[in-house]
């Protein structure tokens, strides 16, 4: 589909007006006319409000001319829904939503994040030996390592994580083994629905946010998983069977 057709269909999804858009996105009416009919095209800047006015990236605003990988682990992002987004909002088109979110890097650690990647990566025609060997030959070469010195926040992130899991160890829950790690993980990938008293049932996550956590197996065994989930605001321990099966809220604390 080409730019102006684009732009159009969006527009008129959205419900608006050429007049309306325009007022939206700082511009004359005859200068959206111009878009839809292919004479012009929007410069960065419009560009960058009309990812945020319609939800976007401006990648796929201009009809994907590009291949986008994620610059921490070389994921592809073929789809908007696993582009980063910054603290504002607006897509920032050089990462995935695990290794980047709302303005932090989620990763100090490349060996860390190695380890996180071959458990997705592995299966079928490749071995974990493979899929390791892939990513430390690919991720020296991309921008954030190469630029790391100058990305990160001098471990301010890391030191933070390591603060939530000495939070997590001092509740001492039975059956939870030793939080060693928390990885990113997006809310709607956990955030499972948890029975209340008296029938009600309730999730605690917002699926579009991202949250420092982690799979555990329970020490008394048996086929149920602890997930502990954690941000700024707060800790959640579950249980939860295969595929996240009847889950069981532990604790929601208040940080």
């Amino acid at each position: 589909m080409e730019i102006r057709e684009i732009l159009r269909d969006l527009r008129e999804k959205k419900g608006l007006t050429q007049e309306e858009l325009a007022g939206r996105v700082l511009v004359t009416r005859q200068a959206v006319s111009r878009w839809e009919t292919g004479e012009t095209q929007p410069n960065t800047d419009t560009l960058k409000l009309l990812s945020k006015e319609y939800g976007v990236s401006i990648n796929t605003l201009l009809g994907a001319p590009r291949q986008l990988y994620c610059q921490c682990c070389g994921m592809p992002l073929t789809e908007d829904g696993v582009i980063s987004r910054e603290a504002d909002g607006a897509f920032n088109e050089d990462y995935c939503k695990w290794c980047y979110a709302d303005g932090t890097y989620m990763y100090s650690d490349m060996d860390e994040l190695i380890e996180v990647c071959v458990q997705n990566m592995a299966g079928g025609d490749v071995t974990e030996a493979q899929a390791r060997a892939h990513l430390k030959q690919v991720l020296p070469t991309l921008d954030y390592w190469k630029r790391y010195e100058e990305l990160s926040d001098d471990g301010q992130f890391e030191a933070f994580k390591q603060q939530l899991i000495r939070e997590i160890n001092d509740l001492h829950i039975e059956g939870l083994p030793k939080v060693e790690k928390l990885n990113a993980l997006v809310g709607s990938y956990v955030n499972l629905e948890y029975p209340l008293p008296g029938g009600a049932k309730a999730k605690f996550l917002n699926d579009g946010a991202t949250y420092l956590g982690n799979q555990l197996e329970s020490a008394f065994g048996g086929d149920r998983c602890f997930g502990v989930l954690a941000n700024m605001d707060f800790i959640l321990v579950c249980t939860y069977g295969k595929d996240g099966a009847d889950p069981e809220l532990v604790l929601y604390k208040k940080r």
